[in-house]
């Protein structure tokens, strides 16, 4: 059955009462048992049954099963934010006394997540050019946990070869992390790729137009105990569950995220080639151009697609503000991959409160904007950007 098809007709874990087509939403806490006995074996994992909602629910528990089928995957586990689902997952793979590889090239609050407060526990970042395999094997030691890695760096759009990596920690026996918010899991295979534990950002195209906050962490089973301690020490010891609202709100949104991610995608690349000989952007980063430094790299792992952002370098600091400030459709907003097309200025926004010789350090320029691409026609985009540069 085809990923898109699969993606509507998932079966329900329970036949429903009344036959509903849309997994309906259970907001309660709690659920009634039967008798002690089968309290006693739903609590201790014994009996796939619900027993609180801050660890499972039903609607909570059926989006996680379309995600782990559409994954091909052991299961999924679903958190209230991305960076829940990447906190989570870092604290139960890391300890005191070990390290995490990984690059300067991070999302902010993934990169302080590393670099501040992990530390803080006495887990020490490792930092490495991760497109340089030879550096990252050298860089491994016995203190190393894991590697961590974004598929597309946000913003400076680099892409490592995932397959490399994933060969890389196998030989050392310690999983490879890949945060793949930036392609959706449905489009190609992270399993195939090598990836043991996949984190999401669902809040992006999943949640289908921005409607909800949500992270996803998708276990392979490569990994001895991760499931377990996911559902027995993180979802208990933390409290970061989804929702049972924002679930129903981003299983309707996977139902719709071929058709969408396929329309933003192929708009991302339309801007791309047109506003690339603008005099005034000195540089247009996007994967899908077939002079980007990691096009072959990008269809190699990714396929026909490249995703739906894209960055512009303009002159100056000064420059990109008043590009923004010109812009009549495209909308001034964080978040990625909504309906609407966004522009953001990374250096004073998302990395505002990394100082400058950081932000040099992670390659996050001043000149720089970041492009999120929506559903709009390319043709107004691209106008919206040419007056935007002109005005």
């Amino acid at each position: 059955m085809k990923k898109q098809t699969l993606a509507i007709n998932t079966p329900y874990q329970h036949p429903d009462a009344y036959g509903a087509l849309s997994m309906p939403v259970y907001h309660c806490a709690a659920y009634e048992f039967n008798n002690a006995d089968e309290m006693s074996d739903a609590f201790c994992g014994r009996l796939d049954m619900p027993d609180y909602s801050r660890v499972t629910n039903p609607t909570v528990t059926y989006f996680e099963r379309k995600v782990a089928m559409l994954a091909d995957a052991k299961e999924a586990v679903a958190f209230s934010s991305g960076m829940a689902a990447i906190s989570n997952t870092l604290m139960c793979i890391a300890s005191q006394g070990r390290s995490i590889l990984t690059s300067r090239h991070l999302f902010g609050n993934t990169f302080a997540l590393i670099s501040g407060t992990m530390l803080r526990f006495g887990v020490r970042p490792k930092l490495c050019d991760l497109t340089d395999i030879e550096a990252v094997e050298k860089a491994i030691d016995n203190t190393t946990c894991c590697i961590f890695m974004e598929i597309i760096t946000n913003p400076q759009m680099e892409i490592a070869d995932i397959k490399a990596l994933a060969d890389v920690a196998h030989r050392h026996n310690i999983p490879l992390i890949a945060d793949t918010t930036m392609i959706p899991f449905t489009q190609f295979s992270a399993k195939a790729l090598g990836v043991d534990i996949e984190v999401v950002s669902s809040t992006k195209y999943i949640s289908g137009g921005a409607t909800t906050i949500g992270g996803i962490v998708i276990d392979y089973g490569t990994v001895p105990n991760f499931g377990k301690r996911m559902r027995q020490e993180m979802l208990m010891n933390f409290g970061a569950y989804m929702s049972p609202h924002v679930a129903y709100m981003q299983t309707v949104g996977l139902e719709t995220l071929d058709a969408r991610y396929r329309v933003q995608s192929g708009n991302a690349l339309a801007v791309a080639k047109a506003i690339k000989d603008i005099p005034e952007i000195k540089k247009v980063r996007y994967p899908g151009l077939p002079d980007d430094p990691f096009y072959d790299i990008a269809r190699k792992q990714f396929g026909d697609t490249s995703g739906a952002m894209l960055t512009i370098d303009l002159e100056s600091k000064e420059a990109c503000f008043r590009f923004i400030n010109n812009l009549k459709l495209i909308r001034r907003a964080t978040n990625l991959f909504d309906n609407r097309t966004l522009a953001i200025h990374p250096a004073s926004t998302i990395f505002g409160n990394f100082n400058e010789r950081q932000r040099e350090k992670m390659d996050v320029l001043d000149t720089t904007i970041r492009l999120s691409i929506g559903l709009e026609a390319p043709e107004d985009l691209i106008e919206d950007i040419s007056m935007g540069i002109s005005d």
